[in-house]
Order: structure tokens, then C-alpha cells, then sequence
């Protein structure tokens, strides 16, 4: 559409050799919308963990960042493994048992799908739990408990980072 004005508004006596005027900003806007479509793509320097309205998770200071794993989410009223529900937390703190088998098998058969680094090896299975902070720790204990049970041998707690605060010079 542009290109096709400029040659209207060419006059008769112009060389057809370069680029002259509006002409000149084309191939510019071009090779900017590449830089800022390459910059979305592979600038984007955020969390992998899922990010969910339903959980407020505990604040912590963390120094490395989390890599992609098998996720088990916990809100106040229901539990997921890596986005498929599992159970109801409300039936699953009634039981006294200190593992808790849907979510045991839940975790199995996600190990078995992602066919693990080494399944002969459980400190190569990792799991990341991201629990509401008002849920009671003896809850999430079991919870922890169950994903050992499961053969994990890497089990982190999701937190949120807090900021540090500044004790003056020097200080770490």
C-alpha cells in the first residue's frame, strides 16, 4: 500500500536506483518488527512454575531458580498434579494415613510419562509443591512424605522470594 503511493508520487525524471524518502523506511520498519519479535521470544526471563490467583504461597529468600519439574499444587480446597486435579483437600486431611495414596499414584504415573532421567535413580525424580500458606504445615508434611513415598528424591517447597532488607555498609 505504501510502495504503491511512492510510485505514484514519483516524479517522471527519478532514477529508479534507490531509495529516496518514505521508501527508505520500509525495510527500517521491517527489521524492527523482527528485533522486537525475536526480543519477546527470547528476552522473556520469567519463573516456570505456574502462577495461580486461588494460592498465596509462602515468602522465602531463594537464591537459585526453579527449573521445569513435576508440579503438585495445593489450594485451600483442591489438589493437582501438574494441572490435573487429584482429590479434595478437605478429604484427603480427614484421613490419618501418613501417605496419601492419590497423589502417590498420581506421581508414579507422571514419572512413568516423563520417563525420567533415571528411573533407577531416585534422586534424579524431582517434584516442586506450591501450597497455599494458610494450609497447616502437618498437611503439607504429608504432602512432602507422599512425594518421597513416590520415589522422589528432590522435593522443594515453592516460595515466594522476599526482598532483603539493607542493614547499612557492608553488610551481606
Amino acid at each position: 500500500m505504501i510502495a504503491s503511493r511512492l510510485k505514484r508520487n514519483r516524479k517522471p525524471g527519478s532514477h529508479r536506483g534507490g531509495l529516496h524518502g518514505m521508501s527508505a523506511l520500509i525495510p527500517m520498519i521491517d527489521m524492527l518488527t523482527i528485533l522486537v519479535v525475536y526480543l519477546l521470544v527470547h528476552a522473556a526471563d520469567y519463573e516456570i512454575l505456574p502462577n495461580t490467583k486461588s494460592i498465596q504461597i509462602p515468602q522465602s529468600v531463594s537464591e537459585t531458580k526453579p527449573h521445569e519439574t513435576v508440579t503438585v499444587l495445593i489450594t485451600k480446597e483442591t489438589m493437582f498434579v501438574n494441572g490435573a486435579e487429584i482429590a479434595s483437600v478437605a478429604a484427603l486431611e480427614s484421613r490419618a494415613d501418613p501417605v496419601i495414596e492419590p497423589l502417590k499414584r498420581a506421581l508414579r504415573t507422571e514419572a512413568d510419562k516423563r520417563m525420567l532421567k533415571d528411573k533407577a535413580d531416585p534422586t534424579s525424580h524431582e517434584v516442586t509443591v506450591l501450597a497455599d500458606k494458610d494450609l497447616p504445615y502437618r498437611f503439607v508434611k504429608r504432602v512432602l512424605s507422599t512425594c518421597t513415598a513416590a520415589e522422589y528424591g528432590k522435593v522443594s517447597l515453592a516460595v515466594l522470594e522476599r526482598e532483603r532488607a539493607f542493614h547499612g555498609q557492608g553488610a551481606v
